[in-house]
């Protein structure tokens, strides 16, 4: 997996810079690529009365995690790292929980939703710090348009739980 910027660039991003944030991009990457499956399998799975709300919610939302997921990657590529998505890397380095696949009550993906984008979320705004720290303001400035649109989704999934947190 991307550790260090290892392959040649023109890009100007200082070297300890460019490490800092391939590491922070990575994880970003492979936790908003679990996201956006634990979003599809909502998408597919999702019955119950609110069932036609949800399915399209559920689908806008993991066509915008498509697009980000792929900013994120092709960020990393940019810096001089590899983009690794593979199943297999992601099984072993998301940081979030597994996605419950016996869910199918609209209310219960919606809870489970909930906790992922709030973990996605508050990931992408440590990374922001970390990025902006080590002095690549261009990727602090990507993952806080991402923190915007995370923060958004996890907005509209929340207001279906009427405003109790804990639910």
């Amino acid at each position: 997996m991307a550790k260090s910027a290892t392959l040649p660039t023109r890009n100007d991003v200082p070297n300890n810079a460019k490490q800092v944030s391939i590491g922070v991009l990575q994880g970003c990457l492979v936790d908003g690529i679990d996201l956006y499956n634990a979003t599809r399998q909502a998408h597919w799975n999702v019955k119950g009365p609110h069932f036609g709300e949800l399915h399209k919610l559920f689908e806008e939302f993991y066509q915008a995690l498509q697009t980000s997921t792929d900013d994120l990657a092709e960020r990393i590529v940019q810096l001089g790292g590899t983009a690794c998505g593979t199943t297999q890397v992601l099984e072993k380095t998301t940081r979030l929980q597994p996605y419950p696949t016996d869910l199918h009550a609209g209310m219960d993906h919606v809870k489970a939703l909930a906790d992922r984008y709030a973990a996605v979320a508050k990931t992408l705004r440590e990374g922001i710090d970390q990025t902006d720290e080590a002095g690549d303001a261009d990727t602090a400035d990507l993952l806080t348009e991402q923190s915007r649109a995370t923060d958004k989704m996890l907005w509209m999934i929340e207001a279906h739980l009427g405003g109790d947190k804990a639910a």
